[in-house]
Parts: C-alpha cells; sequence; structure tokens
C-alpha cells in the first residue's frame, strides 16, 4: 500500500481538478507519484519531465488507484528507470574544455584561471569561452548563465515592445518546471533562463508570444493575430522550440527536461 491514507478522493470545489503526492510499492520499490482528481471518466498513467502522474476521475477510491497503478507496475518501472538514464546523459559537468550550448552555437568552459568572477572572450580558434575563476562549478557556471540571459532578454523584449508600440514592462528569470516564459500586469514578463543556450530566433518567439499577451492576456484568435504580426513564422519556431528545449544540458541538479509550453 501507498504512505498516503485516504479511502477515497475529495473532490475539488466545483468539480476542479485536485493534486496531491502519493508513494506506492510496486515490486518491492517506493515509487512516489502525484494523484489527479478530474472530471475525466477514465484512468491514465504518464511518466514525463515531472515523474510518474496518475490521473483518475473524482471519487475513485484510493485501493482501485493502486489497483491500476500497480497493473502496470513493469511498465512504470522501466519508464522511470529510462528517465533516471536521460537525465543522467544530459547532466552538464563544467570542467576544463566542456562545452555547452550558447545562443544556438557552441561555447565552451575555461576553468582554473586567476580572476574573482566569470568572464566571457572569444578564443583564438572563434570559440566563446566562459572563464571560471579557480575550480569553476555549476554554481558559477548557472550565475553566468543567468547574467547573460537577462541582459539578452531585456533587450529583445524592449524591441519588440516597440513594434508593438508598448512601453517594456520588467523583466526577470524564470526557472519553472513546464513553462518558457510567462506575463502579468502586474509581474511584467519572465524568461526561462534556459531559453540562453537556443538560438536567438527562438528566444524571439518566446518573446513575442509574452510581448503579445500585454495586448491579449489570453489565447484567443485575436492573441494569436498579434503574435503573427510579431512573428510570423511562430508555428515553426514552436515546434522547434518543443524539439531542441527537450536537448538542453541540465546544469543543475534540480532540472527537469523538457519544458512543454511557452506559457
Amino acid at each position: 500500500m501507498g504512505r498516503q491514507v485516504l479511502s477515497a478522493a475529495p473532490r475539488g470545489r466545483g468539480g476542479r481538478a485536485l493534486e496531491r503526492s502519493h508513494v506506492i510499492e510496486i515490486n518491492g520499490s517506493e515509487v512516489a507519484l502525484v494523484l489527479r482528481h478530474s472530471a475525466r471518466r477514465t484512468f491514465a498513467l504518464q511518466v514525463d519531465h515531472r515523474g510518474a502522474r496518475v490521473a483518475v476521475p473524482h471519487g475513485t477510491p484510493l485501493a482501485a488507484v493502486e489497483h491500476f497503478v500497480r497493473g502496470h507496475g513493469d511498465w512504470l518501472l522501466r519508464k522511470l528507470d529510462n528517465r533516471q538514464r536521460t537525465m543522467a546523459a544530459m547532466r552538464f559537468v563544467p570542467e576544463d574544455g566542456a562545452r555547452f550550448p550558447l545562443l544556438g552555437t557552441t561555447a565552451r568552459v575555461r576553468t582554473g584561471l586567476a580572476g574573482r568572477s566569470a568572464r566571457w572572450c572569444v578564443d583564438v580558434d572563434g570559440v566563446e569561452e566562459l572563464h571560471l575563476p579557480g575550480a569553476g562549478g555549476s554554481a558559477a557556471l548557472l550565475r553566468a548563465l543567468r547574467n547573460r540571459a537577462i541582459a539578452w532578454f531585456r533587450g529583445r523584449v524592449e524591441e519588440y515592445c516597440l513594434r508593438l508600440g508598448q512601453s517594456a514592462p520588467r523583466v526577470g528569470l524564470s526557472s519553472a518546471r513546464t513553462r518558457w516564459g510567462s506575463c502579468s500586469r502586474h509581474g511584467g514578463i519572465r524568461l526561462h533562463w534556459r531559453l540562453i543556450h537556443l538560438e536567438p530566433a527562438l528566444i524571439d518567439y518566446v518573446v513575442a508570444h509574452e510581448v503579445a499577451h500585454l495586448l491579449e492576456m489570453n489565447h484567443s484568435p485575436r492573441f494569436w493575430s498579434v503574435v503573427e504580426s510579431l512573428y510570423p513564422n511562430w508555428h515553426e519556431a514552436r515546434r522547434r522550440l518543443r524539439a531542441q528545449g527537450a536537448e538542453l544540458p541540465l546544469i543543475t541538479m534540480n532540472e527537469q527536461p523538457p519544458i512543454s509550453d511557452e506559457e
């Protein structure tokens, strides 16, 4: 049995979906998953960048949920193992000479150098390098990438706001697990720092998407019309963003690939 003691799933107010964490034992292994109750009529089990998730109708008893999950136990354990292997392969180790994507090209890490702060430069072979002081490390690399990202993003937001005839809002960085960006009337525009790995054209698509929200805080046809006016080839950019975003390196231990939506 799982650790969570439930006889039946509570129903969210107004029939809204309700999520909670749960742990279940499968073939001697404890598996953490997210249990989602909603107005759906069927059961569904999936493994994505967030881990294992099971979706069931409102009112489904916990025993029935666990019976369903255990019925797919071998498949679930296999998928979770593949997910761990994929994440391990994507983990980036910032050792001297290691290469990483930057603005759609390849940059190189240099460590063990003198100085107190990271600095960017171009080597004689034309490859951009990030010089990290001392032994470097993921924390120093992350700070350098975030600083590079916010400077780039602010300039692109200003450009697209100018095209739309809007004042540029405050721009911040995000580390959201599922969205590349967000826009709110009070919080301004937030863009995921990992976008700095991608080519400028794909960054511009996300920027155009969020800037369009300054006029339309929704995803109505009018919103997509604004996006079209700012970034005509947005369909292709959206497809490429999803494909390339799934292949980005993982700099920190708490990153979970891939990000799925713009906003």
